[in-house]
């Protein structure tokens, strides 16, 4: 996991916290403050950040945050200071809601993150919601969505760079079969999507490529308008090329009339310190336009500068 870029001489714990009951105190909120030291710190100092200032002023300082700011400032940083697993128990849990549902949401936490992460989200979901993050998966999906995510967010898969070739060929047949009859939800195909590894699945979408002549995200767009097959293609996309991925929902969410401030909070704050390096890249390959400058043209006000903060030190 990338690291965020940070002073040389990083102040303590202590010294932030004070400084960040600081910017709470007076007669308005010194968000710049905030941001200054929330921004230029790693998860790992984050969570000592939370865990002192409780300490010193016995108030959380999540709980301080969501009473001083507002808006989309507010969700960013409140999404941005939590603890990547912690964050990602949130996230899923709201994808899980009537009002907020996301079978994207789940999809995406599922397929992005190595088998420990996944595993230190679930943990983290048991800790905070006193349920299994599959069984709240389960009974708030239905029907070939269900069969889909529950194995997706269940999976421990291998992590290593190890393939076999014959299984990629026979795999990659069984898969060209099942898309060609439109048995999307087919039980090999939701088996080999939702358990190989990463390698794996690469070696055979690789074969299937070579040996039908056609990407399989091409041939799963045969209906564009099955919610289901968007699911499953973009699926077998974040498994493969997550910088595309998320290059490709960013471009959705800052483009549409009226920007989706939802996504692109969750991709900025869940990406910083992965890959949002290599997703800049190809941001700026696919638009000829910095991801920056989208930012800029689209947001405003702290939340503008939150995000150009964030993915300025998405390199390091």
């Amino acid at each position: 996991m990338a690291t965020l870029q940070v002073p040389a001489c990083v102040p303590s714990p202590a010294e932030d916290s004070e400084q960040l009951k600081k910017a709470f105190e007076g007669w308005g909120t010194n968000e710049g403050l905030i941001i200054s030291i929330l921004a230029h710190r790693n998860a790992d100092q984050r969570r000592l950040i939370q865990q002192t200032y409780a300490k010193t002023y016995g108030e959380d300082l999540l709980k301080a945050l969501d009473k001083e700011l507002t808006s989309d400032f507010e969700r960013a940083l409140l999404l941005w200071t939590l603890h990547p697993s912690e964050r990602d128990a949130v996230l899923a849990n709201e994808a899980t809601k009537r009002f907020t549902s996301s079978n994207w949401v789940l999809m995406e936490i599922a397929c992005s993150r190595s088998s420990h992460e996944l595993h230190l989200v679930k943990q983290a979901y048991h800790a905070k919601f006193k349920k299994s993050l599959e069984e709240d998966v389960a009974f708030h999906t239905s029907g070939d969505f269900r069969k889909l995510l529950v194995p997706l967010v269940s999976a421990f898969r291998y992590e290593g760079d190890e393939v076999n070739v014959t299984v990629a060929k026979r795999e990659a047949k069984i898969l060209h079969e099942k898309i060609k009859d439109k048995h999307y939800n087919d039980e090999e195909l939701i088996r080999i999507i939702s358990t190989r590894s990463k390698a794996q699945l690469n070696a055979t979408f690789n074969q299937y490529n070579n040996e039908f002549g056609n990407a399989i995200t091409k041939d799963l767009k045969a209906d564009k308008d099955d919610e289901f097959l968007k699911l499953l293609r973009a699926t077998a996309k974040l498994l493969t090329f997550p910088e595309k991925y998320f290059e490709k929902l960013l471009r959705l969410c800052i483009n549409k009339l009226g920007t989706d401030e939802g996504a692109l909070t969750r991709v900025i704050t869940t990406r910083a310190e992965v890959d949002l390096h290599r997703i800049k890249e190809e941001y700026q390959r696919r638009n000829s336009v910095t991801l920056g400058h989208a930012i800029q043209k689209d947001t405003r006000g702290d939340y503008e500068k939150l995000l150009l903060e964030l993915i300025g030190h998405a390199d390091a």
